[in-house]
């Protein structure tokens, strides 16, 4: 713990510091704070401390609440009364915590009684925000953040998101919710993933370091928190930091794919997260695994998931593809035909109907790319169509998600700016448009960024979190997609004739009313110019006509769909038999391998025993031979004892029966 963590935390009981905090930030002592606050806190940040700062000099929000077109009161009022029945002392310990994860030194500045720069962010309750018409929908004024040497880093968002995603009320612009809770280190490269009212952050990288830590944000409570995850199996082992990896939600459980690491491996790790039980396991593959690599496309089609590119551990680039099927957690690495894209890393993927893999982007060493491929998964063919209208500028490590058949892009970089556009991509008619910009250094611009969806009451909300642009970032901001890109995907799939398909095409740019009544016009429109020579009522009976017909096609549709779906849950069932038999195959298998292995074994010390049954009957023949050369020798001797020797010769004694013999 530093020494300005030490001081605070021991006064943190006493409202003295409390007050010494607010002071420094602006706070005047009365109700309501002053027009100026630090030019280091974003409007989130400075939202939380005004709630806190409320529910510990005055207590529980009881005020009527506010006017909801009236956005910045009412986000303001919101916050406050989330608080609900905190107590002061709470929200006093709180108010200094933020301020201390916010800027360490604070404490130091006020002792020397430091001026820090200030801004105008017009949060008083009884100052009026006067608002700015755009395309006929009301915004609140925005107000321009500085930096500390004076420049401009960015636009403040024309909204805030206080009650989840409900209270997005401003479509097609970049809003940051005022988060609370632990918020993660600041990063880039990391993994994000959302399920259900969820996102989760794993790794990434901070100044040069890949992180392991995992985080989740309470999207309706807007609310950090960290979890202490282990490994299920062996809780002793902490998994590596890893930065450039892709995460796939899958089920209740989190899949982290590939991955920069300290120490690579020499092929991809695939890791899972159970989300009920925080654990981390290694999941074992088959097949031949693709290479360690980082800056990789991962995108899940049905069971399967699709792996594209990204660089090695020998920062080589690759373009290469594989699949992995989550059933069988089998590798297959794909020979497809076509022109494949260059190699390259931190590109951006998606998936059309099921069928189509769509590569943007993307950079290599020196070079950024804003090309577009196309892979027919089914006939696993490459083709680079045409796109249409205005392509957006190269980039890399850029982020994209996917609401229909509209393909959002958000940040990225072309090594020397970030990307301040957001842009959608129409994946039946490959065509561009633009959703909105951002001005200066707004963490949407930057490099490494993650982005997921989200839903709210059957609205997609897009959310964005990290990024690098110049310094680390850990804010979070989101953007609610207008209806018009809907009404674009209803439209093309509808077959209208090609005269009538520029109708939708002009609404977009002129930003028309929402909602059912424009889309109802626009709709007649549509049919005027399909069926120009018809009057009214031979028109209502055609349309009579088609809608009977479409009803008989549905009819026969529903029915081809129930008989696909009995067809799908036999080959589930007969696949089921067919895992339960493999299984057992497979135990039987590592039976009789373990039953071959014990054989080997007594096969061995069999052989070990004859060889030495050999070497002892070499040993006993020549004990043999030696036996027989003594005896002889014991013959000889007796023979000679009994023939007297010389000496009997010279005393006349006879010579014995073998005296010839000799």
């Amino acid at each position: 713990m530093t020494m300005a963590m030490a001081r605070i935390s021991s006064g943190l009981q006493y409202p003295e510091r409390f007050y010494a905090a607010a002071s420094y930030v602006g706070f005047d002592g009365s109700t309501s704070p002053t027009k100026s606050l630090t030019s280091k806190f974003p409007k989130s940040t400075a939202l939380l401390l005004y709630s806190l700062y409320q529910q510990a000099s005055v207590g529980p929000c009881n005020i009527p609440e506010p006017s909801s077109w009236k956005i910045v009161e009412h986000s303001k009022w919101a916050s406050w009364n989330q608080l609900g029945n905190m107590s002061s002392t709470e929200a006093m310990r709180l108010f200094v915590k933020i301020l201390e994860e916010e800027d360490p030194g604070w404490y130091s500045r006020v002792s020397n009684s430091v001026a820090e720069p200030v801004i105008d962010v017009q949060m008083n309750y009884n100052s009026k925000v006067e608002p700015v018409i755009e395309n006929g929908n009301t915004y609140p004024e925005t107000k321009t953040i500085s930096s500390e040497n004076g420049s401009q880093v960015g636009t403040q968002d024309k909204d805030v998101v206080v009650e989840g995603f409900a209270s997005v009320g401003v479509y097609d612009q970049w809003i940051a919710p005022p988060v609370s809770g632990q918020r993660p280190k600041a990063r880039y490269e990391h993994g994000a993933a959302a399920v259900q009212d969820k996102l989760y952050i794993y790794g990434g990288n901070h100044n040069g370091r890949y992180l392991s830590d995992i985080h989740v944000l309470d999207l309706r409570r807007w609310t950090w928190s960290k979890i202490e995850a282990k490994t299920g199996d062996e809780p002793s082992t902490i998994l590596d930091p890893c930065a450039g990896h892709s995460l796939i939600a899958w089920g209740n459980k989190l899949l982290s794919i590939a991955g920069h690491t300290k120490d690579p491996s020499e092929s991809i790790q695939v890791k899972e997260f159970d989300l009920q039980r925080a654990t981390w396991s290694t999941l074992k593959t088959y097949g031949k695994a693709p290479i360690s690599r980082g800056g990789q496309s991962v995108s899940l089609v049905g069971n399967t998931l699709v792996i594209f590119g990204g660089q090695d551990a020998k920062r080589a680039l690759l373009n290469d593809l594989h699949i992995l099927d989550l059933e069988t957690m089998t590798w297959d690495e794909i020979d497809a035909v076509g022109v494949p894209p260059f190699p390259r890393s931190d590109h951006a993927a998606a998936v059309h109907v099921e069928r189509y893999l769509l590569i943007f982007g993307g950079g290599s060493h020196a070079t950024c790319y804003n090309d577009l491929h196309v892979l027919d998964l089914q006939t696993m063919e490459w083709s680079r169509p045409t796109q249409q209208g205005e392509i957006p500028t190269p980039r890399a490590g850029h982020a994209g998600v996917t609401v229909g058949e509209n393909w959002f892009i958000v940040g990225g970089g072309d090594n020397k700016s970030g990307a301040s556009e957001t842009v959608v991509l129409n994946m039946s008619t490959l065509a561009w448009s633009g959703v909105t910009s951002v001005q200066g250094r707004v963490p949407v611009a930057s490099e490494g960024l993650s982005l997921v969806v989200s839903s709210y009451d059957g609205e997609d909300v897009l959310v964005s979190f990290g990024g690098y642009n110049g310094r680390y970032n850990n804010d979070v901001y989101v953007l609610k997609p207008s209806h018009k890109s809907t009404l674009q995907s209803k439209i093309n799939e509808n077959s209208i004739p090609d005269s009538v398909s520029a109708v939708p095409n002009a609404t977009r740019d002129s930003e028309p009313e929402s909602g059912a009544g424009q889309e109802g016009k626009i709709w007649e429109i549509a049919v005027d110019n399909a069926y120009p020579t018809k009057s009214k009522g031979d028109l209502l009976s055609v349309l009579k006509a088609e809608r009977d017909e479409l009803e008989s096609s549905l009819g026969k549709e529903r029915l081809h769909t129930l008989q696909l779906k009995q067809e799908l849950a036999d080959a589930e069932s007969s696949n089921s038999d067919l895992y339960k038999e493999l299984q057992s195959v497979r135990g039987q298998l590592a039976a009789e391998q373990s039953r071959c292995f014990k054989l080997e074994v007594e096969v061995a010390e069999l052989g070990q025993k004859l060889q030495n049954f050999g070497t002892l009957q070499k040993e006993l023949e020549l004990l043999q031979r030696q036996k027989a050369a003594s005896e002889q020798a014991a013959i000889s001797a007796r023979q000679r004892q009994s023939s007297g020797g010389v000496w009997g010769w010279l005393a006349g004694s006879p010579p014995g029966p073998d005296a010839d013999d000799e």
